[in-house]
């Protein structure tokens, strides 16, 4: 699957904010690979109709990086479009998006970020409207 999210990096960076800057593997905004990220909310709607599809909507959350071996690269928070962008050495992630209690959630998923390319990244949050 392809995803095209369409970011700018200035756009981007306004809506992160990162800590630990200092951890292995990350990279400023213009390393040449990292992750592209677009974090989206839904159902919106309790009944989806094709006339009306009620799609997911962009949402702001707290996400941390790791190293596949559990070490913390950083933190970071998506911006109001639900989009973020961070720099990374190649090597294996994993994004863990930050779930309510109990709602909204959603799972980490392992990321592969290869020399001089960007990997796309689409966390879902289940807001649990039936």
């Amino acid at each position: 699957m392809t995803l095209n999210f369409g970011a700018k990096p200035g756009t981007l960076a306004a809506g992160m904010l990162l800590a630990a800057c200092g951890s292995s593997g990350l990279l400023g905004p213009d390393a040449p690979q990292g992750i592209d990220g677009l974090v989206l909310i839904g159902p919106q709607c309790p009944v989806q109709t094709p006339g009306n599809p009620c799609p997911d909507l962009p949402y702001q959350a707290w996400i941390d990086i790791r190293t596949d071996a559990g070490a913390s690269v950083t933190r970071l928070r998506s911006g109001e479009d639900g989009r973020f962008r961070v720099g990374l050495a190649p090597g294996s992630y994993v994004v863990d998006p930050e779930s309510g209690t109990p709602l909204p959630v959603a799972g980490p998923q392992p990321v592969e970020v290869s020399a001089g390319s960007y990997a796309e990244v689409l966390v879902s949050f289940d807001s649990g409207i039936r």
